[in-house]
């Protein structure tokens, strides 16, 4: 069995043999057709994105929000910001993205990436859907150098607190049932995505697998992973993570 034979959607994408460089690049990056939509895309990533200082500031917030589905007021985006598939993204009103930020919303669906009001992205933080849904509530601050990625539905509720290096995903699980196929090539197992509930923290390097919920006013400790969910106003640490307080004076 070839290599090519045993591709993920995204690599069968990629190595498309019908599509042109061109082509793979625009349905990858653009994610609309045509000859105008690809070189509107480019101009306002090149002209914009990189530039410095404050006339950068001002030029990526005129610019980068028409590529967007939606862009409320106040849209502060720092360099160097890559927007991918950009019809389906939607941004609230007084949303701060720092620099090196990935929002990549690849997929067919119109739901995509919904960020809500005053919501803060730290830097090197990516926000990437491949087919699925990704919803950020008002107010939430997710840090520097995040991961957010999700096959499926991932919801993040308002009001959140989520510290640097923590990384969420849902879906991405492989089958490894088989021996005679390589794990690359066999289904993916999807275990009902991934929910944040409103006022939650999750601490510096916290790792969330599919399938979890994790209830309202919780704390996740730093460097836990959560692969079970979370009661409301517990306080869980570890690896797996397990709740060892509850906030409310419950037991």
């Amino acid at each position: 069995m070839g290599i090519t034979e045993n591709k993920t959607e995204f690599q069968a994408r990629l190595l498309d043999q019908g599509k042109s460089p061109l082509a793979k690049y625009a349905d990858i990056a653009v994610g609309r057709k045509g000859l105008g939509a690809l070189i509107g895309y480019d101009l306002a990533c090149w002209l914009a994105s990189p530039m410095p200082g404050a006339l950068g500031y001002f030029i990526r917030g005129k610019v980068l929000p028409r590529l967007l589905s939606r862009a409320g007021k106040g849209l502060v985006i720092g360099r160097n910001v890559c927007i991918r598939h950009p019809g389906r993204i939607h941004i609230g009103k007084g949303v701060v993205i720092d620099d090196n930020v990935v929002l990549d919303a690849k997929g067919d669906s119109d739901e995509g990436i919904t960020i809500g009001d005053a919501v803060i992205l730290g830097r090197n933080t990516i926000v990437s859907c491949k087919g699925g849904s990704i919803e950020i509530g008002d107010n939430t601050n997710i840090s520097a150098n995040c991961m957010l990625i999700s096959e499926t539905r991932l919801s993040i509720g308002s009001n959140v607190l989520i510290a640097g290096m923590s990384y969420i995903i849902a879906g991405g699980n492989h089958s490894i049932e088989r021996t005679d196929i390589p794990i690359i090539a066999q289904p993916m197992i999807q275990k009902g995505g991934v929910t944040v509930e409103d006022n939650c923290w999750l601490g510096a390097n916290v790792t969330v697998l599919d399938g979890v919920t994790i209830g309202r006013d919780s704390v996740v400790g730093a460097g836990s992973l959560v692969n079970m969910d979370i009661p409301e106003f517990a306080i869980a640490v570890g690896a797996p993570a397990r709740v060892v307080r509850n906030r409310n004076g419950q037991d």
